[in-house]
């Protein structure tokens, strides 16, 4: 566990400065919304296409990965909607609800894109980014139906479908994997530019997690917030681990997959609480308390299932 432990120390250290740099005044404060623009529309896509372009799966199960990404999400999701009478009867509105659920249900890939590519290499970055190709439109898909359903805010199908199609990070995972399958690679100096635009990419997004978070509003966390943590960094990894075993899947697999959903939620959830009527007070919370207890739960949920695996 002291090996994951040290592996993942170098990921949170730069969160960790992005929490300071948010907070020293010589840096001008309206360059984050600009780099967090720059991340999303250009950098993080490019990191993806080119990681799924040139991935090699001939020695992944793709189908069996496919499978247990779509059946994590889609359990956890009908796991949290059976919650919502629950937490109803306990008091909780229908706009704190959306936030539970997308900070139960959303990951930060670009911390788990970070991990994997610092413990398993390509190898690790693979498996990833096919997740996300897999996942990134039935995760937002469910998140905004929730949202349109039991928000505040204006509800829309066609807010919806507009933000599928043109989602840059889907469109991102969806270019590299057609790029892949094609008889022939991308032409060389526009590989090496792409791979130049998306090297920033891990480290930018590192910063943004750090200077997104909230640590004033994570000091008492309520219930509301112990909950997410506890579905998101305990349940959400046994259920994707147990999905995997149960696919015969085995090695560094399980472990990445595991990964994947051992990760905090994804900030980007705090845009769409803000603009649908989510509680966005209570979405910066959890992001900050779960961002701060994986630093524990990840390498605790990694060395498990290593440990399982034998």
């Amino acid at each position: 566990m002291i090996q994951i432990f040290e592996s993942i120390l170098p990921i949170f250290a730069i969160v960790l400065l992005g929490v300071a740099l948010r907070r020293m005044s010589f840096i001008d404060q309206s360059v984050w919304p600009g780099l967090e623009t720059l991340g999303y529309y250009l950098l993080f896509p490019m990191l993806l296409f080119l990681t799924l372009a040139t991935a090699d799966f001939s020695d992944l199960k793709l189908g069996a990965v496919s499978m247990v990404a779509l059946l994590s999400v889609f359990i956890m999701g009908l796991l949290l909607l059976a919650l919502r009478p629950l937490v109803r009867a306990n008091g909780m509105t229908d706009s704190r609800y959306t936030s539970l659920f997308q900070t139960s249900s959303r990951w930060n890939a670009f911390i788990a894109l970070a991990i994997a590519e610092k413990i398993f290499g390509t190898t690790g970055l693979a498996i990833v980014a096919l997740v996300m190709a897999v996942i990134i439109i039935p995760i937002n898909m469910l998140n905004l139906a929730v949202l349109i359903w039991y928000g505040t805010g204006a509800r829309s199908m066609t807010t919806l479908i507009k933000r599928m199609a043109g989602n840059p990070l889907i469109l991102g995972c969806m270019g590299g994997l057609f790029v892949n399958a094609l008889p022939y690679g991308l032409y060389p100096p526009l590989e090496q530019a792409i791979d130049l635009i998306a090297r920033t990419a891990l480290g930018l997004g590192l910063l943004m997690v750090g200077a997104g978070l909230q640590v004033n509003d994570a000091l008492r966390p309520g219930a509301a917030t112990l909950v997410s943590v506890a579905l998101k960094l305990i349940i959400f990894p046994l259920i994707m681990g147990g999905l995997a075993l149960s696919f015969g899947l085995a090695g560094e697999t399980v472990m990445i997959l595991v990964l994947c959903a051992s990760v905090p939620t994804a900030l980007n959830g705090y845009v769409l609480a803000r603009q649908m009527g989510g509680d966005t007070q209570l979405y910066a919370a959890v992001s900050t308390v779960q961002t701060a207890a994986s630093f524990i739960t990840i390498p605790a949920a990694m060395w498990i299932a290593a440990a399982y695996l034998g």
